[in-house]
């Protein structure tokens, strides 16, 4: 795999992969939650995406990327869910036989859409294997082709391609706040913000228990960290990409991190006043900026809400705790 960074220009490419692929999905308001801020807030809406996640995004565009010879082969994937149906839709579509490599603690409502999509999927333990291991020894074995979640060109390329179309259809932002896993969205957010809103502070927020990318930050070298738990299902990285970090560490303005109290919080309020589902690890961004984790008031301030798929159980247990 190349190690090349990307750059905009490979969003604007990206764009042109995804083409009517994927959708442009809307951006919503809210006067309850301006008036509570006293800002001007604008959702970008991701859970309304192909297969419920942003992840369509980037999976669509590195399958699409492909050489033939790659495309015959065959691809593999390591997720919790978002990245590994985004993968399997997109081989799907572009008809390529796609192997999955997923914890055997995934939400169950992710790896049924997976296996769903047509993808064959291999189960592992995270406390106690390592997915890439697993993955690498597919590649040598099978002769795949390995797309990660968030460490490559292509995929951080098509992630960005959603703050592109979030600025070109809001303007110049004063504040955005980007969920962050392994930090695929927040560095492809970071390059569309650079070159479409450059004043604009552009936040990356992790759940408290996993912040390996603040500490990264902060330090200025990547930090890993042990398995962390949190219901943020899609954020439990254990540490940011040689791609990403680069460009987190160049434009990012801070990286936050918010509570799974102030991630139910932020859940309930898009159920009950927006009638929208955002999962956990959709409602990162969210929570920071309804907990003005930094100021925000009298800002233009734009939030990603990432993707919106949570089990069902899950997600009645979350509205009625």
């Amino acid at each position: 795999m190349t190690t090349r960074i990307p750059v905009y220009d490979d969003l604007v490419a990206a764009s042109k992969v995804l083409g009517k692929m994927a959708h442009r999905t809307p951006v919503l308001t809210s006067l309850t939650m301006n008036r509570r801020l006293d800002a001007q807030v604008f959702f970008k809406c991701e859970n309304l995406q192909r297969i419920g996640a942003f992840k369509f995004r980037g999976g669509y565009n590195a399958v699409a990327n492909l050489s033939a010879e790659q495309r015959k082969a065959g691809v593999v994937a390591f997720s919790s869910g978002n990245h590994a149906q985004a993968i399997a839709l997109a081989s799907k579509l572009l008809g390529v036989a796609a192997t999955i490599v997923m914890p055997h603690d995934a939400p169950e409502a992710k790896v049924a859409a997976t296996r769903g999509y047509g993808a064959r999927i291999v189960s592992y333990d995270r406390q106690t294997e390592d997915r890439e291991q697993i993955a690498q020894s597919l590649v040598q074995e099978q002769g795949l082709t390995l797309i990660p979640p968030y460490d490559h060109p292509d995929v951080i390329a098509g992630q960005g391609t959603a703050v592109k179309e979030f600025l070109e259809d809001v303007g110049p932002l004063d504040a955005l706040f980007i969920p962050m896993g392994g930090g695929g969205l927040l560095s492809g957010s970071l390059l569309a913000a650079q070159a479409l809103s450059p004043d604009c502070a552009v936040y990356g927020v992790e759940p408290l228990a996993g912040n390996d990318g603040q500490q990264s930050f902060r330090k200025g070298e990547i930090v890993h960290i042990a398995p962390p738990n949190s219901i943020a299902d899609g954020a439990l990285a254990q540490g940011l990409g040689k791609l990403t970090f680069p460009i987190i560490k160049q434009y990012a303005r801070d990286i936050l991190t918010v509570t799974d109290e102030q991630l139910v919080e932020a859940m309930r309020f898009f159920a009950t006043r927006m009638k929208i589902v955002v999962e956990p690890t959709g409602c990162l961004g969210a929570a920071a900026a309804f907990n003005e984790a930094v100021p925000v008031k009298g800002q233009r301030i734009g939030v990603l809400l990432s993707g919106g798929n949570v089990d069902l159980s899950a997600y009645a247990g979350f509205l009625q705790a």
